[in-house]
């Protein structure tokens, strides 16, 4: 160990700082940052309640602001959240049956129990080795130190520095597949304050905490107006920087260096790796001789640069956030993303398509809704163009075939099909046997929109001798509370016809966001008669499992220039 006036305590090893770890160096601190860090981010999902309303420092606090992507786990997020968390899973018997997680329970231990369990770590101790220091919360990055690559790292709330540094020592000893002097071996490591820092060396785990020193990521406005777009704090967060857009250039201006495919060819090269190989290997020298040299690709295959118009998607990225939260029996995933093709997603920013779902009936058991303006489909036309810029030739080829067979014509009957919003729809009566033996026309199933009903109509005579027989009930147009409704089923016409009152039943408000959505997809997983449940009854394990399962949402919308959008799924 060696340490600096005023700078951080580093655990070195025995090689030099600036040598990365050949292979099986690598698989040691994959193994390591598994025990440490994966202990910590894979118990967040299942965490039981220890503590109520706990708050405290987070991991952005010790990454630099100069952070990638982050991904991060609160084993104490604020309020109710882990104990709403454990008794909504213990709700599902195969997690009791393979976890029976009680609340009082150390899930950090019972982890790091399974971790060990392979005998690879014989001799470690949880009580005396690790409970001393670990704390209850990690997070794994990428850092931008002004490499080509971002850097992999990973950070772990310690709550004894000093026994932290005993106990990263105990854990290369016993786990790292040799003795302390050879702990180089293994990785990189820091700890600084109330943070342990991981990495590939010890010269990447120094710069990751020199550069937090310069302004760190909790700080970072970008982070903060992001991670603030995606809602509450929850047990789970993700966030991905705008300068993480310039890897996605990289990738495209390559092609796909992962396959060795250039840009403009997708077939005709060696594949990279061996994966028989790589299972059978045991020492660094057979891993690295399971990698073929890439194909270099042809002289034809394109010029490495980047397409103006990715380029301006690319550009016009500024950042994403999600949280993962747990609230009244319910799971929550809320997301925000920067508006990069404002130029699309106008022809979508209206809430014509949740409100024609919430005026669906209250039985409905499952639906699509959402918004189309004037104009979409031949911007979404001129889209597809820009973004394959070599296949217009065949995009316009593939418009005018489809206008010669059908009658269509394009892009003006595709809008007065489409209306300006579309709602797709399930009732109640579901029958999987009837449905399997008498087709389509068994199905409850069918589509309102909000257009003019004959105008509607008339497309549909131009195509109508062309489709299935089975599927000429949907080709009928009725009119009812202000839309045209298309059904397989005169019983379920009927009530859409009618309209009803979904968005004012409870099950919905529950994962349905009021008042924001733009779009819809909505199940009722407790509808006809708990439908999924008895689709499922020949499966009793699968059956039993699917039955705490009450209702399922997702809601987006556009405010601005952020993409918003909500996942909800709900128990009973």
């Amino acid at each position: 160990m060696s340490m600096s006036p005023g700078g951080p305590e580093y655990l070195e090893g025995s090689g030099p700082a600036t040598t990365a770890p050949d292979n099986d160096n690598r698989k040691r601190l994959i193994a390591l940052g598994a025990i440490v860090a994966g202990g910590a981010v894979v118990a967040g999902g299942a965490w039981a309640a220890t503590s109520f309303f706990a708050t405290g420092e987070q991991p952005a606090e010790a990454l630099p602001a100069s952070t990638v992507a982050y991904m991060s786990v609160d084993l104490d997020p604020s309020g109710g959240q882990k104990i709403e968390a454990i008794r909504t899973l213990r709700k599902f018997p195969a997690f009791t049956d393979e976890i029976d997680l009680e609340t009082d329970d150390d899930l950090r231990e019972r982890l790091f129990e399974e971790i060990t369990s392979s005998g690879e770590c014989e001799g470690l101790d949880y009580a005396e080795d690790v409970a001393p220091w670990l704390g209850s919360r990690a997070a794994v990055a990428a850092v931008d130190l002004g490499e080509d690559e971002p850097a992999p790292v990973a950070v772990v709330q310690v709550t004894d520095a000093g026994a932290a540094e005993e106990g990263v020592q105990t854990l290369i000893d016993t786990c790292g597949g040799g003795s302390s002097d050879e702990s180089g071996d293994v990785g990189g490591w820091a700890v600084e304050g109330d943070w342990l820092v991981l990495a590939e060396t010890d010269e990447i785990a120094d710069q990751v905490v020199e550069a937090g020193g310069s302004g760190t990521l909790a700080d970072d406005a970008a982070y903060a107006k992001w991670t603030g777009e995606a809602g509450d704090d929850g047990f789970m967060s993700f966030y991905v920087a705008k300068s993480a857009a310039q890897y996605l250039g990289d990738v495209a201006a390559l092609g796909a260096p992962l396959t060795g495919m250039s840009s403009d060819s997708m077939g005709g090269l060696d594949e990279p790796f061996d994966q028989e190989c790589l299972d059978s290997a045991t020492t660094s020298e057979e891993f690295d001789a399971c990698f073929s040299e890439p194909t270099e690709p042809s002289s034809d295959s394109g010029s490495g640069e980047v397409p103006p118009e990715l380029q301006q998607v690319i550009d016009d990225f500024d950042g994403m956030a999600a949280t993962v939260r747990f609230d009244d029996g319910s799971m929550e995933i809320e997301y925000a993303v920067s508006n990069y093709q404002p130029d699309m997603t106008k022809f979508v920013d209206s809430d014509e398509g949740a409100s024609m779902v919430a005026g669906l009936p209250e039985d409905t058991v499952a639906a699509l809704g959402f918004s189309l303006e004037e104009g979409w489909a031949e911007a979404f036309v001129d889209y597809i163009k820009t973004t394959l810029p070599d296949d217009t030739a065949s995009i316009d080829e593939g418009i005018a075939e489809l206008e010669s067979e059908t009658g269509l014509e394009f892009p003006e009957d595709i809008e007065t099909l489409m209306g300006e919003g579309v709602t797709i729809s399930l009732g109640g009566g579901i029958d999987p046997d009837a449905i399997a033996n008498g087709g389509p026309g068994e199905l409850p199933a069918g589509i309102t929109i909000k257009g003019d009903a004959e105008e509607i109509q008339a497309v549909l005579d131009k195509i109508v001798d062309q489709v299935p027989s089975e599927m000429t009930p949907m080709m009928e147009v009725t009119e009812g509370d202000g839309y045209a409704v298309l059904a397989f089923q005169d019983g379920y016409r009927g009530k859409l016809e009618a309209g009803g009152d979904l968005g004012g039943t409870d099950d919905y408000g529950r994962v349905v966001e009021d008042g924001d959505a733009q779009s819809v997809l909505y199940v009722n997983f407790d509808a006809d008669d708990n439908w999924l449940v008895r689709v499922t009854d020949d499966m009793p394990e699968v059956s039993e499992n699917l039955e705490p399962l009450s209702a399922f949402g997702i809601s987006s919308w556009v405010d601005g220039d952020v993409l918003h959008g909500q996942m909800e799924l709900t128990t009973d």
